[in-house]
């Protein structure tokens, strides 16, 4: 079930006075009212919080074995650091040989197709790059992943559990 908290805070805006004895004068107080989802985990961006999140799977080029231990480490930080570009998190990532799971958080204003294209695009040119030897055994062009991908949307409720919850709310009755 989803819940809430209401969060009372008092904001107050102050102006120094004097830096050297750090004196300060209020400027402004204002009591904001907020219901804020208790999920630490969700997404705050504009005017809307969002908690999307999806299970990708990369396949390496005819699913040829060539991901090893430390080239999965690498594509773990590349990863990371391109979600945060997205505005987005990897929550989970692991891999075998020939394929990898992602299991990633982003925002609404995010479009998966552009998200996924930019994180095959990058890896592959950062994997060729920095791992030339162990790449260059198993491909002779620039490639690295197969064209395709596998993603469905996943969240912190099945879709049973959602229905019930949304079946349960308090219509009037008129």
């Amino acid at each position: 079930m989803i819940g809430v908290w209401i969060e009372l805070v008092l904001v107050c805006r102050f102006h120094y006075i004097a830096a050297d004895t750090h004196q300060l004068v209020l400027l402004d107080r204002r009591v904001l009212f907020g219901v804020k989802p208790v999920s630490k985990d969700f997404i705050y961006k504009a005017r809307g919080v969002s908690d999307l999140k999806c299970h990708l799977v990369l396949t390496t080029k005819y699913r040829r074995k060539v991901l090893t231990d430390p080239m999965l480490s690498r594509l773990e930080e590349i990863f990371k650091n391109l979600m945060e570009k997205w505005e987005g998190r990897l929550v989970e990532f692991n891999g075998e040989r020939d394929h990898v799971h992602l299991l990633l958080q982003y925002t609404p204003q995010t479009e998966p197709s552009k998200l996924i294209n930019n994180l095959k695009t990058v890896s592959s040119r950062y994997l060729r790059k920095e791992f030339v030897d162990e790449v260059e055994k198993v491909y002779w062009k620039d490639v690295f992943w197969t064209n395709g991908y596998f993603i469905a949307s996943c969240g912190g409720v099945t879709v049973e559990q959602l229905k019930k919850y949304i079946e349960e709310q308090d219509r009037p009755s008129e």
